[in-house]
C-alpha cells in the first residue's frame, strides 16, 4: 500500500516538475511614487488612477510619479523529442528485445474443459439419508 502511494506521489510530482518547468510567466508591479499598488500573473495591473494628472504634470515637468515594472520568468523553450531512428544500433536492439520480452512475459493459460458444465442435477424428491437415518459423522 504504501509503495502504491510512493510511486504516485511521485509521479505526479515528476508530471508537475515538467510543466512548470515549461512554463513562462509575466509579472507586472504598478508603483505610484515607492508604493507598490498593484502585482498582476496573468493581466494587465491595475493603475493608481492618476494617469490623466501625470499627462498634465509631464507636460510641465517631464517626470512621472508612477512607474511600471515588468518581470519576465522565461521557461524551457527547447524540448528535445527523440525518435526510435535517432538511437544507435545497440539501443535500438535492446529496446526492441525489452519490448519483446515484456510483451511475452506473461503466458495465457491454456482453455479449460468443463465436461459436466451444461449438466444439471436431478431434483430431489425425498432425502434418502433421513429416511434410512444413515449420517456421516
Amino acid at each position: 500500500m504504501i509503495k502504491k502511494i510512493l510511486h504516485t506521489s511521485f509521479s505526479v510530482t515528476l508530471a508537475f516538475l515538467v510543466l512548470f518547468s515549461t512554463v513562462s510567466l509575466t509579472i507586472e508591479k504598478h508603483f505610484c511614487g515607492d508604493v507598490l499598488v498593484d502585482v498582476s500573473i496573468f493581466s494587465e495591473g491595475e493603475k493608481c488612477g492618476l494617469e490623466p494628472f501625470e499627462m498634465d504634470q509631464e507636460t510641465i515637468t517631464k517626470m512621472s510619479c508612477c512607474k511600471d515594472q515588468i518581470d519576465v520568468i522565461q521557461g524551457q523553450k527547447d524540448l528535445t523529442i527523440k525518435t526510435f531512428d535517432d538511437l544507435d544500433f545497440e539501443q535500438q536492439q535492446f529496446l526492441a528485445s525489452f519490448a519483446y520480452s515484456y510483451v511475452y512475459l506473461f503466458e495465457g493459460l491454456p482453455k479449460q474443459v468443463i465436461p459436466h458444465k451444461d449438466y444439471s442435477p436431478p431434483n430431489i424428491v425425498v432425502d434418502i439419508q433421513l429416511l434410512n437415518d444413515t449420517f456421516l459423522i
